[in-house]
């Protein structure tokens, strides 16, 4: 890619690699109208394209020419005229007074308005009203020229937008990355790994994955808008599953989340609706919870002996645990005997209280730090790294419908159930390192050789290779293989939940986690499953609980 400072048309070439990458890989999946905007885009004048480009990549669809000046283009209504063949834009197209108001500024309103406007000094909101209340005309839409005929600027809209964010969404795979993706990765402000991309690496595999995407997301949009009933949302969601493995995970989190809406509103029916025919992480437990909630203990327990016998994770366990004995005793079943529990190191630590809004991990850290027993402030970043570094190959295998454009931050698939059987085999070959001594090394080469590459696992900002040098000298490599592997296990739930600190005493090679709870506070439920995850397998980790000391 050209550097942007090197090439003044940089976004115009980066809008074409994009459609070229699509041309190439999507053939079959486009419309007739967008093998036709692709084929007839490079055939215009540069002026011409790069204008549009310019459009499609600012906000809404209306334009004044005089805001559309670039020196690289010229004259942007000469530009704008080699455009209108295509039928992509209009100039001096009809608008709305509510459309006008968004183009003028005040001076000009008052300009234009000169002889009904009365409120000149009022704000532009306050002013629309008033003509709107004092002439009826002003309700129908008339062409820009009409509205303000003294002006001596030209209006454009641009009419195929929709179109546009269709092939952003094809070749981006979501409608959250846009074209600034170019420019931050040429100015070198994000960097993303090399992934070898084969046929195969697609997110869309036919039509309707980018129709079913599309439906998706309007839903979603109403939703978060709020400005309708949620059962009118989901009745324009698709009920049946996608064939689309990772949009399909998006449908179900969707779902997800408008059944902890109705939870949030305690109508019990519609949650439990919902949850029933979702199967996000979560949902089961949630569930549970709600036909307690709807006092239907029988059920609930049948659900609840179903998690039991098959948790889909850990949270879920934990959280049958908890909800089991509850609904037992409103049951009238027999207790159960509690499983044993590995006990949890504590200690507490009384301080100086050091003023408003205080650090409570920092003063900890501060106050066990010696000489020859450093602490850190860690928490989920150093863990991470670890795993993240040492199974660099593995995370960014070419697996097909992983990665499929450029600027992939993390697989596509890294939140789904079969992340880690799809690379089994890598993540093999990367936690055998551990059991021969090439992980430290390895680990050591991707920090210097992949440093400042966007990863999923691996904070740049939080890493110093001083660190990750003592937690080498003094984290047993068979205690990383258990991180790895219960990593791994569920990597949306448990790349959380690590303890604050860790202190290393690198003459002894040997380290502590500590987790730190301030006055009143808990452990949460993810940090209270790592912490038992380390003490059943005898790793070093304790709770710390903070009480300020009295002033006197």
């Amino acid at each position: 890619m050209n550097r942007v400072l090197e090439n003044e048309f940089y976004y115009l070439d980066n809008f074409q690699a994009v459609l070229d990458w699509i041309g190439q890989r999507y053939h079959d999946l486009l419309t007739d109208d967008e093998q036709a905007f692709i084929r007839a885009f490079s055939a215009l004048p540069q002026p011409a394209r790069a204008l549009f480009v310019r459009m499609v990549m600012r906000k809404g669809d209306l334009f004044r020419a005089s805001k559309l000046s670039y020196a690289e283009i010229g004259c942007p209504v000469e530009a704008a005229q080699q455009l209108l063949p295509t039928g992509w834009i209009e100039l001096d197209p009809v608008l709305s007074i509510d459309e006008l108001f968004d183009l003028l500024s005040k001076p000009e309103i008052a300009s234009a308005f000169a002889s009904t406007l009365q409120q000149k000094s009022a704000r532009k909101a306050e002013q629309l009203e008033a003509l709107r209340a004092n002439c009826a005309d002003y309700a129908d839409s008339r062409a820009f020229s009409s509205w303000y005929r003294d002006c001596g600027d030209v209006a454009l809209r641009i009419l195929v937008k929709p179109l546009c964010d269709r092939l952003r969404l094809i070749f981006f795979g979501n409608l959250h990355q846009d074209w600034t993706e170019f420019v931050l990765a040429d100015l070198g402000l994000f960097r993303y790994e090399q992934v070898e991309f084969s046929p195969a690496s697609r997110g869309f595999r036919q039509r309707s994955d980018i129709d079913h995407y599309l439906a998706l997301h309007r839903c979603r949009e109403r939703f978060a808008a709020g400005l309708e009933a949620a059962d009118e949302v989901l009745r324009d969601l698709p009920t049946h599953a996608f064939e689309n493995d990772w949009l399909e995970s998006r449908r179900e989190k969707f779902l997800f989340q408008v059944g902890q809406h109705f939870e949030k509103q305690k109508d019990w029916p519609r949650a439990h609706e919902v949850y029933a025919r979702c199967r996000f992480p979560g949902a089961r437990g949630r569930a549970i919870r709600v036909l307690e909630k709807a006092e239907r203990f029988a059920d609930a327990w049948r659900l609840l002996e179903e998690a039991q016998r098959a948790p889909e994770n850990d949270a879920e366990r934990q959280h049958c645990s908890r909800i089991g004995p509850r609904l037992a005793r409103k049951l009238g079943h027999p207790k159960t005997a509690k499983g044993s529990v590995a006990a949890i190191a504590q200690f507490a630590v009384s301080l100086p209280h050091p003023g408003a809004d205080p650090w409570v991990e920092g003063a900890v850290r501060d106050h066990l730090a010696v000489q020859d027993a450093p602490v850190f402030y860690v928490e989920n970043t150093l863990a991470n790294a670890l795993f993240g570094l040492l199974c660099w190959r593995a995370i960014f295998a070419a697996i097909p419908g992983a990665f499929f454009h450029p600027f992939h931050r993390a697989p596509a698939d890294l939140y789904s159930l079969d992340f880690h059987r799809r690379r089994a085999r890598e993540f093999d070959d990367c936690l055998a390192q551990l059991e021969d001594g090439r992980y430290r090394a390895t680990i050591l080469a991707h920090f210097q050789e992949k440093a400042g590459i966007s990863a999923p696992f691996v904070s740049w900002e939080y890493l110093e290779r001083d660190l990750l040098e003592l937690a080498l000298d003094c984290i047993p490599a068979a205690h990383l293989k258990r991180w790895c592997e219960r990593i791994l296990a569920d990597v949306k739930e448990n790349r959380t939940g690590f303890p604050d600190l860790i202190q290393f005493w690198p003459a002894e090679r040997r380290y502590n986690m500590i987790e730190v709870k301030g006055p009143g506070d808990r452990l949460q439920d993810n940090q209270l499953r790592w912490i038992e995850y380390c003490a059943q397998h005898d790793m070093p980790v304790s709770v710390c609980y903070l009480q300020w000391e009295a002033v006197p």
